[in-house]
């Protein structure tokens, strides 16, 4: 199993910026990527960013330009560093590990962006 921990959510401003922050415990060598999703109020759950673990990136259009998925491997850490905040980036923030025993998430973090 994969436990994962995410944490760095919070209130700012639009324009601001936040970074999260994802630890990730257990059998991390059966990670093959690394996600961040996102969830509003009322609507799915989508991804925002991916991370495989070659270290190729890829991030919803909605993000692009953004933010920026990154991590540390010392520390198991998965980051993504978010810039220029809108409003519409509201949501609950999840990590989200693929591995081939399945999928894991954390408990997610609340991120509020006021206008």
């Amino acid at each position: 199993q994969v436990q994962l921990v995410e944490s760095g959510g919070g209130l700012v401003q639009a324009g601001g910026a936040l970074r999260l922050s994802c630890v990730a415990s257990g059998r991390i060598s059966s990670i093959d990527s690394m996600r961040w999703y996102r969830q509003a109020p009322g609507k799915q759950r989508e991804v925002v960013a991916i991370m495989t673990n070659g270290g190729s990136t890829n991030y919803a259009d909605s993000v692009k330009g953004r933010f920026t998925v990154s991590r540390d491997n010392a520390k198991n850490t998965l980051f993504l560093q978010m810039n220029s905040l809108k409003p519409e980036d509201t949501a609950v923030y999840y990590c989200n590990a693929q591995t081939f025993l399945g999928h894991y998430w954390g408990q997610g973090t609340q991120v509020t962006v006021s206008s």
